[in-house]
């Protein structure tokens, strides 16, 4: 019989370094066994210690690309991540509208692993009122959520609390990460109603970069091949922490994740017979 791909689209921006960004939502996709799909935001020029510099890609061919995909091939889940501004985010909204996908995961990026600001400031009250509403899944850290809901967050309580108010906000699921908190590596999920923590043993290591949208595009992943929102999550939280406890050390900065680390390990033969 002949296989059924599953598929995923990644609309988000693009880095050259290859650790973070559509690169990283792509291999993500590929070691998961999804088809990847990709609708470039912005260009990045970066590496593991900084961003160099931005090239935003015009509205009109944003939309372009994401009907391209539906045009001819479809979803079974899109992964949203970085989007600049206002008029950026409209484009992604008035396409996501019309075709009306399904297992949306947003990921609000805001800061570069380096810190270098990769949303304007102006453009976080367009993100609450338009695009957080189309979110099946919403993946902000600590300082995203911060942001969005202008609450300081010390403790699971106060992460807990920020996941309620985001979801009145419009998300149908809000994870709220704990990578920036101390201790235990916690994200908590909250679907509107209960609370579910997800918890590994924190890694020590600088080479971090790219842990969001890793994280991010394994939900979707999951979510594309068929699980349900809790299980997706506590998959690509295990997918992301074997990523990081065995990430790549090159730069000189944050260095990626291994996004194959499973298929390294097993040989490329042995997956495709599987």
């Amino acid at each position: 019989m002949e296989k059924q791909w599953k598929r995923a689209l990644t609309i988000a921006g693009s880095d050259c370094s290859g650790g973070a960004g559509i690169q990283a939502d792509l291999k993500t996709f590929s070691a998961h066994g999804v088809f990847g799909m990709s609708a470039i935001v912005s260009v990045f020029a970066e590496n593991t210690s900084r961003v160099l510099g931005v090239y935003d890609v015009s509205p009109e061919m944003i939309a372009m690309q994401i009907d391209a995909v539906y045009e001819d091939i479809g979803t079974d889940a899109v992964k949203v991540g970085m989007l600049s501004g206002p008029a950026c985010m409209e484009a992604v909204c008035d396409r996501l509208r019309h075709h009306r996908p399904q297992n949306v995961v947003i990921d609000p990026v805001m800061i570069a692993k380096g810190g270098h600001p990769l949303m304007a400031p102006d453009a976080v009250g367009y993100l609450i009122s338009h695009v957080l509403p189309l979110a099946d899944v919403l993946t902000p850290n600590i300082p995203e959520a911060e942001c969005i809901t202008g609450m300081e967050i010390k403790t699971q309580t106060d992460m807990e609390e920020a996941a309620r108010r985001i979801a009145a906000m419009g998300p149908r699921y809000v994870l709220v990460k704990g990578g920036h908190a101390q201790g235990d590596a916690a994200d908590v999920l909250f679907d509107g109603t209960q609370f579910q923590t997800f918890t590994t043993a924190r890694i020590d290591t600088k080479n971090t970069h790219g842990t969001g949208c890793t994280f991010s595009s394994a939900i979707a992943s999951q979510l594309a091949l068929g699980r349900a929102v809790e299980d997706a999550v506590a998959r690509a939280k295990a997918y992301v922490t074997t990523a990081i406890r065995h990430a790549i050390p090159l730069g000189h900065g944050h260095g990626p994740t291994h996004h194959f680390y499973d298929v390294y390990q097993h040989g490329l033969t042995d997956t495709l017979q599987n």
